[in-house]
Parts: structure tokens; C-alpha cells; sequence
């Protein structure tokens, strides 16, 4: 179905559901597709791009494979919400996991960071020769 076939089911039901007056106070009504899995990944790039920065900033080089970017999509996409859980996914699987390691002295600067997933579904996280494994509650797929 086309963007203008279903922006125009949207307004005819909006019709039928409020009063003229209240939607000609309305400056403009925008229809959102679902987001598919491929532009989440998309998206998180961007996302990441950020935290790489930040980290750059404080001397820490972090890479993540791509087997990680694709349990950060999975975690992380969910079509009702949009990006939105893909940024709590960013926060809990990477944020607050370096956050952790850096406050106990695993992680410092000049290191280079790696995220990666382990063949048992657990994250794992390399910094110069040590191997530390993430401490992350599970949530299920579109939870986060």
C-alpha cells in the first residue's frame, strides 16, 4: 500500500473518531511506516558512531563485530516502537557494560575495546590481552 493511499485511511479515520474543530488545530499529522530491520541496523551505525566518539574522547578505542551489531538489531528492534529500543539496547549492552569495567579499572585509556557475542549467547568483551565476559540480564528480542 502507498504512503499517500494509507496517510489518507489515517485522516479518514481520525474523521470519524474526533470533531473538526480539534483537528483543524492540529498543524500537521504524520504517518510512520515500520522501521525493518535492515534500517535499524542503520540506524544503530549512527548510534554507535556516537558512543565511539565519546569513548574516543576519553582515549579508548571501541570496535564491535558485526555478530554483535546483529544481537544489538535483534535486542533492539521492535516495528511498534521504532529506534526507540534500540537506543535502550545501546545503553544496556554497551554503555553501561564499559561504564562498569572502566569505574573498576578493566577498561582505561588507550585501550581498544572489543565487543563480540560468544557462541553461548553471551557478550563478550576484549580489552588488550583480557577476556571479560558481560554481566547483562537477558530481555527478550523487541524488549529492551
Amino acid at each position: 500500500m502507498s504512503y499517500n493511499r494509507i496517510k489518507t485511511l489515517v485522516n479518514e479515520e481520525l474523521k470519524s473518531y474526533f470533531r473538526p474543530e480539534f483537528l483543524n488545530r492540529l498543524d500537521e499529522i504524520i504517518v510512520f511506516r515500520q522501521l525493518t530491520k535492515k534500517e535499524v541496523k542503520q540506524i544503530a551505525d549512527i548510534f554507535l558512531r556516537d558512543v565511539f566518539k565519546r569513548a574516543d574522547e576519553k582515549g579508548i578505542k571501541i570496535e564491535v563485530t558485526e555478530k554483535f551489531k546483529d544481537r544489538l538489531v535483534d535486542e533492539g528492534f521492535n516495528p511498534t516502537y521504532g529506534a526507540r529500543p534500540l537506543r535502550r539496547a545501546i545503553m544496556r549492552l554497551i554503555e553501561d557494560c564499559l561504564a562498569e569495567r572502566i569505574l573498576t579499572g578493566d577498561i582505561k585509556e588507550g585501550d581498544v575495546v572489543i565487543m563480540d557475542v560468544d557462541p553461548d549467547g553471551s557478550i563478550a568483551v576484549l580489552a588488550g590481552d583480557k577476556k571479560m565476559r558481560a554481566e547483562i540480564d537477558a530481555v527478550p528480542a523487541g524488549i529492551a
